[in-house]
């Protein structure tokens, strides 16, 4: 064993000994080391620990490498500009050493390589720290990020890349990491946004980080650095990815077990950038701050760019959500008391811009219905900030017509909380909310003073069900003076609650209290204007001032209404201190009346007639007038007389544009050019007389009219000075230098025609564009195009124009108006339209040369680009007036054909053509029609000019042009159809009427009622003209014979012509026959034309009665035709159905002739029409001896006639030119109700029609207008004294259809509407079954009865006054003016009615 034994080293004794090397040792050692897993586990994890501890990983790398290894570094790999990395290190070649030393330290690849990338993050974190962007790489660096992050996409790749460890090692250089850098890596995929924040272990120092580096970087982007476009892209991400984590659908912060940290600190950035931005605000950030620029960029995050990525999802919307409830009641430091002294500066004028700006951004996700929910849900459950509470209150009516309807529902739910259990926090909530809407004005929500009334004003108000709620109520009233604005407390004295007289002394307790906080307050009740603002800046206005703006406004309403206001005739009685001393001083301010009396004559002088100004006052007026007017008569008698008032600053203004316009041709004075204009513009003013309040009053929308523009004389001269000087002044300039250098005088020159002066300005312009454009030179021509020009460069700026009706309700912007002062219609007014868009354009492409074409086109009107599409074209043509026209007829028709047939058929849509469809050609076209009758250039506005169809434009060869069209698709019929037949689909025109009739108002007010009729007039006219084939088919078959056509037109008949172009239950003439002929011209083309009339006019009795009872009202001028028609094809007599109505009109002609009459042929309502029409014809003397053969009719034929009768007696009263006496309609009514009550026939049921009803209601209420069965009430009373005096007691329903027709009559008389007091479709079923039957009687009318016959005598019921009653009349269309009638039913009735009515009904 000695041999074997290894020599001492040490020693280096004995023979052949040598030293061993410290590798031989060691793997000696290892051979007699037992492998032991666990250890080797341990030391591994120990290397681990030494590797991420190190702080130098290139110098521990150094460490373990041998000599002849180089060193191992990623410097030069990340560096760009090496060629040494380029030819030698590449990523694979980096990746084999990091698994080379990987293997010798037994440490996991993937640690090792993150470490290694980390550092290096690091090195370009530092670098860039250096730089004066803390939050940005600088373009060097951001390169060599480049390079590292496409490394370490080459390790992910190949799985040599821990996440985990690397996100570790970020957070180790938290202070030097850049927020770039992490946006990189998440974007290009290395990590995620997500992985790292879950990486770190302090939530909130992650939360505080990003906070820091998302202020920095809003900073930067306001502050329009080099790279802001990645700055933006930068914040884009973030935010999307914080709104779709922090508020996702499952995410839950108030759960028990802990949640993910994404969403914790998603939300807790989130909300940090929130409060700082308020609390920035609150302390009053000053403008183009770093903190301003911070929070204005931050606010900029809820517009939809920045949210594009997640737009579509929930999160954005619980993200605005949760922000609104932050914004309400973060740092809720005020009272309600500081509310209410304060809320006036929180409206929405003064609120911060940016504050304003935010909640608009809210409202493009949120709608007004869940803005005022979760209103009311922070205000129920949270304390609030009061200030940002009101304020938000103030944007959403301004931005939401429809919130001013939701606020009032929820303040009136609030009201009746607080008044049902005495809740303070409701009552404070309501009247906050309601003041804070009040002051936004009328056009977003009611006054103050309006609401207050309305909800204490009357026995309804909320504080009159108790004792309790009076108390309530004055309490609270009495808590708030000394807190209260003046304004408040004057609209509580004026208009105090309705109190009963034995509670007064709440009401004159706190009259007394408001009046002695006014009286410390030293303001007079008696200031309190008559229109209040409550809006207005200051407090109080002196009354000598209030009262100048009361007179301005009494004045312009009664203009408009040529009615004296009823705030005045009130304050003339209740406020007469104010009205005498201060009101009728302002009024009655001396001047020189007008030769042509103006408004405010024409106000004095009616105020007179009523008694409401004082003699001896106007006696002193009127000679303090006379006074003024012989003034000047002075300078006559060799006196010098002063400059006047107007002459003077007039001379100032001409000098001055005189020296303004000197220096356009000098270049040295190019400088002082601003500064003339200043001067021009407060010359301006002091011509106008405008005061310099006056300058900075915004103006919201300007009135305008283009068919007869007005100016006063002052104004007139004013504004021609203006226009005159500015088109001399681009002569001037355009002579020294080309548009684009003349700089911006134009510009500066144009922002002195605007405010104030404006609208002269304009009305100016249309008198020379509109009326006189042909006769303006071409100096002027160019000049004002230039200044359209310059008007339309500041469209944003300037105000809507509404030129008035007939024009659309939405105001047009200023360069539009120029669409409607340009016209085309003659041949002068073409040649100027011509010249004046071509200078329009050439001064625009000159003057903005340089800019992009959307600029270009921002600044001029689509109207001077005359790139027509095929609508726009035919607009044009309609407006051409065939006497003045460039073309003559055959050289216009020519046009036509070659415009509609060659160029905009065959063109694509996209072009403005019709894709080669002539259908959609036609509909165009009759769109355009259409719209250009509705519009107010259809006319001409002369005062002889009439409103007809046609008028003086050239649309009848457009109408020819129609009738082309159609002919040529109605021979385009679809070649699978057989011949003979008729498609199944309708015809396209009245898809078409029926689009703009949906698109049109409802109602029957008088506004939507004639509109809606001017279009179904249109409609008419336009069938009229093409084949009567559109209304019926081409021909009928027998497996459909009621074809679509058909069936529109008795849609069109039943739902709109029935109400706007029918007259006492019949058609018009022309459209009557019209639709006979194309009738007859199916029918006869199918193979038994006899039977198929027959069954479509048996239809016509169910699906459109009103045509047949136009057949009888024309039969006399309709069967001649119709008989020539049909023979002409058939030798046959005429169908059956046509025979019907030649037997009713020959009932009719029989009954009323000397001799004995032949009995009514059926059906019976046909016969009851026809006799109708004939008894119109006799005259009156006759009729009653006519009338008494009706005892031998059937009872069905009696009841009809009835019916017939009544629709004629309201014919009388509506129709002016109606061929009927209104007296003897009314004696026809009696008559037939005479005979009807003599035979014991019931006939209720004609007042209670309903559409369920198939005998009465169907049929009758498809032949009467609509109007006509509304005003059933008053034929009803009308025929009040000729009813039966034994009708109550022998008619059960009698009492019922008394009552309800009382009811709707009150209701027709208040509002001219009865749709409140429809009766259930049970209740009328019920009497419409009692016709014709003895009555039954139940408990209820038993009772009733009893009451009767016990309390009420029949001769006080029914006859009373009888043989006195004055027959009332109609003064309007849907209104009972005449006061008699409503005396006509004993008050007992109403009182009475709950005895009876089995359904409870509204009483008036």
């Amino acid at each position: 064993m000695a041999g074997l034994r290894v020599p001492n080293s040490a020693s280096g004794q004995g023979l052949g000994g040598h030293r061993r090397s410290w590798a031989e040792l060691l793997a000696g050692r290892l051979k007699r080391q037992k492998y032991n897993p666990e250890r080797a586990q341990k030391l591994k994890d120990s290397a681990v620990r030494l590797l991420r501890s190190h702080q130098d990983l290139t110098a521990l790398l150094l460490e373990v490498e041998g000599p002849p290894c180089k060193k191992l570094s990623l410097s030069k790999l990340i560096d760009c500009d090496s060629s040494e990395a380029c030819a030698n290190h590449s990523s694979s070649f980096i990746g084999s050493a990091l698994q080379d030393q990987a293997s010798r330290l037994g440490v996991p690849v993937g640690v090792l390589s993150a470490g290694m990338v980390a550092s290096s993050v690091g090195q370009v974190c530092t670098a860039a720290a250096e730089t004066s962007h803390p939050v940005l790489l600088t373009v060097e660096q951001r390169k060599k990020l480049s390079s590292l992050l496409e490394f370490a996409q080459y390790l992910l790749a190949h799985s040599m890349f821990s996440r985990l460890s690397f996100c570790q090692e970020l957070w180790k250089i938290q202070n030097s990491l850049l927020l770039e850098v992490v946006w990189h890596l998440h974007v290009q995929g290395i990590v995620s946004l997500e992985e790292l924040l879950e990486s770190h272990p302090d939530m909130r120092a992650v939360g505080a980080w990003l906070f820091r580096n998302l202020c920095c970087l809003c900073e930067q982007i306001e502050a329009s650095c080099q790279h802001a476009d990645v700055a933006r892209a930068m914040l884009s991400d973030f935010v999307q990815m914080f709104v779709l984590r922090g508020f996702q659908k499952n995410s839950d912060l108030r759960r028990t077990v802990e949640p993910e940290k994404m969403p914790q600190v998603a939300v807790d950035v989130l909300q940090r950038m929130l409060i700082f931005a308020l609390d920035a605000l609150a302390a009053g950030v000053q403008e183009e701050s770093s903190t301003h620029k911070t929070v204005r960029c931050w606010f900029g995050v809820f517009s939809g760019h920045m949210l594009g990525g997640v737009i579509s999802t929930a999160s954005p919307k619980r993200f605005f959500s949760h922000t609104l409830t932050q914004i309400l009641t973060h740092s809720p430091l005020l009272k309600a008391s500081d509310a209410v002294q304060m809320q006036r500066e929180w409206s929405f004028a003064r609120t911060h811009p940016l504050l304003t700006a935010l909640y608009r951004r809210l409202f493009v996700m949120l709608s007004p219905e869940e803005l005022v929910g979760h209103l009311q849900e922070v205000l129920e459950t949270q304390e609030v900030h009061w200030q940002r509470v009101l304020s938000f209150v103030s944007a959403l009516v301004v931005c939401f017509p429809e919130a001013q309807q939701l606020l009032e529902d929820w303040v009136a739910r609030l009201m009746a909380q607080a008044f049902e259990s005495c809740q303070l926090d409701s009552m404070v909530t309501a009247f906050l909310v309601v003041r804070q809407a009040a002051l936004e004005g009328p056009s977003a929500f009611q006054s103050y003073a309006d609401w207050f009334k309305a909800s204490f004003g009357s026995t309804r108000g909320y504080h009159g069900c108790s004792k309790k709620a009076l108390v309530f109520l004055f309490t609270f009233l009495s808590d708030l003076v000394p807190f209260e604005s003046p304004r408040y407390l004057q609209v509580h004295i004026l208009h105090p609650p309705l109190v009963p007289s034995k509670y007064r002394s709440l009401l004159t307790d706190y009259i007394s209290l408001a009046k002695t906080r006014l009286a410390d307050l030293k303001v007079s009740i008696e200031s309190m204007g008559l229109y209040e603002d409550l809006s207005s800046a200051g407090d109080i206005t002196e009354p000598h001032s209030q009262a100048l703006q009361d007179v301005e406004k009494a004045v312009m309403v009664f203009e408009h209404t040529g009615k004296i206001p009823v705030t005045v005739m009130e304050a003339s009685i209740f406020r007469r201190p104010y009205y005498v001393s201060h009101f009728l001083p302002a009024l009655l301010t001396p001047r020189v009346l007008p030769k042509v009396p103006d408004s405010r004559v024409a106000f004095i002088e009616s105020l007179k007639r009523a008694d409401k100004i004082p003699p001896s006052l106007y006696s002193t007026y009127c000679q303090a007038c006379s006074a003024a007017e012989e003034k000047p008569e002075d300078a006559a008698l060799g006196v010098r007389a002063e400059p006047s008032s107007a002459e003077e600053p007039l001379e100032q203004l001409t000098a001055a544009l005189g020296e303004l316009r000197a220096s356009m041709t000098d270049p040295s004075q190019s400088d002082v050019i601003s500064a003339q204009v200043a001067v021009i513009s407060e010359r301006l003013r002091a011509a106008l007389g405008h005061n310099e309040d006056d300058s900075s009053a915004e103006i919201s929308k300007i009135q305008l009219s283009i068919n007869a523009p007005r100016l006063e004389p002052r104004e007139y001269t004013a504004v021609d000075l203006l226009l005159t000087s500015f088109c001399q002044n681009l002569m001037a300039a355009s002579s020294v230098a080309p548009p684009e250098r003349q700089g911006p005088w134009a510009t500066l020159f144009m922002r002195t025609m605007c405010g104030r002066v404006l609208p002269a300005v304009l009305t100016r312009l249309c008198q020379l564009l509109h009326h006189q454009g042909p006769s303006l030179s071409a100096p002027h021509v160019l000049g004002l195009a230039a200044l359209a020009v310059h008007l339309g460069e500041s469209r944003s700026a300037l105000p809507e124009v509404d030129v008035g009706p007939p024009a659309p309700d939405a105001g047009l912007p200023v360069p539009a108006l120029f669409d409607s002062l340009l016209t085309c219609r003659t041949r002068d007014s073409l040649l100027f339209c011509l010249k004046f868009c071509t200078a329009a354009i050439s001064y625009s492409l000159c003057k903005f040369s340089s800019q992009s074409r959307d600029i270009l086109r921002s600044c001029l009107s689509p109207g001077l680009i005359k790139k027509l599409t095929y609508q726009d074209w035919l607009h044009l043509e309609l407006e051409i007036k065939p006497e003045a026209d460039a073309l003559s007829n055959t050289e216009r028709q020519d046009f036509h054909q070659w415009a509609i047939y060659e160029h905009f058929l065959p063109k694509s849509s996209a072009s403005g053509g019709c894709d080669g469809d002539l259908e959609a050609a036609c509909t165009i076209l009759v769109n355009a029609l259409m719209d250009f009758h509705q519009s107010s250039r259809s006319y001409d506005h002369s005062e002889n000019s009439d409103l007809v169809f046609g008028g003086r434009t050239g649309n009848e060869d457009i109408i020819s042009r129609l009738q082309e069209m159609v002919a040529d698709l109605e021979l385009q019929q679809d070649p699978s159809v057989p011949l003979g037949h008729t498609p199944s689909q309708g015809h396209f025109l009245f898809g078409i009427f029926g689009r703009r009739l949906q698109a049109l108002t409802s109602g029957w007010n008088v506004a939507a009622s004639l509109q809606r009729q001017r279009e179904l007039l249109m409609y008419k006219r336009i069938l009229l003209r093409l084949p009567s084939s559109v209304l019926c088919g081409s021909s009928f078959q027998a497996e459909q014979p009621i074809t679509a056509r058909c069936k529109q037109f008795f849609h069109l008949v039943n739902s709109e012509m029935r109400n706007f172009c029918s007259h006492g239950g019949a058609l018009t003439q022309d459209i009557t026959a019209h639709f006979f002929r194309g009738l007859l011209n199916a029918c006869l083309r199918s193979r038994d034309p006899s039977l198929m009339v027959d069954f479509i006019l048996a239809k016509c009795q169910t699906k459109c009665p009103l045509i047949l009872t136009s057949a009888l009202l024309w039969w006399p001028s309709l069967e001649p035709v119709l008989l020539c028609q049909w023979r002409r094809h058939c030798q046959s007599p005429l169908p059956r159905e046509l025979q019907k109505l030649q037997e009713g009109r020959q009932f009719a002609s029989d009954f009323l002739s000397p001799d004995a009459a032949s009995p009514a042929p059926n059906p019976a309502w046909l016969s009851a029409a026809a006799l109708h029409f004939a008894i119109q014809q006799v005259r009156e003397e006759n009729v009653r001896k006519q009338l008494t053969k009706l005892d031998c009719e059937r009872e069905e034929l009696l009841v009809f006639l009835f019916f017939f009768s009544l629709m004629g007696l309201l014919s009388s009263h509506l129709t002016s030119n109606s061929a009927t006496d209104p007296s003897k309609a009314l004696d026809v009514c009696a008559a037939v109700l005479e005979c009807l009550e003599k035979r014991k026939i019931s006939w209720l049921a004609l007042f209670q029609l309903t559409e369920s009803d198939l005998r009465l209601g169907r049929l009758l209420l498809r032949v009467a207008p609509d109007q006509h069965t509304r005003l059933l009430p008053f034929t009803f009373y009308s025929l009040l004294s000729y009813f039966h005096d034994d009708a109550a007691i022998r008619e059960e329903a009698f009492l019922h259809v008394a009552v309800d027709m009382y009811l709707r009559l009150v209701q027709l008389f208040v509002a001219g509407d009865t749709s409140t007091v429809s009766p259930p479709a049970s209740r009328s079923l019920e009497l419409q079954g009692q016709a014709g039957q003895p009555c039954g009687i139940d408990n209820k009318s038993s009772s009733f009865s009893a009451a009767v016959n016990t309390s009420v005598p029949e001769k006080e019921l029914l006859t009373h006054s009888r043989g006195n009653v004055k027959t009332p009349t109609l003064g309007h269309v849907g209104d009972v003016t005449n006061h008699s009638c409503l005396g006509h039913v004993p008050a007992r009735l109403a009182m009475r009615r709950h005895c009876f009515c089995q359904s409870p009904f509204p009483v008036v």
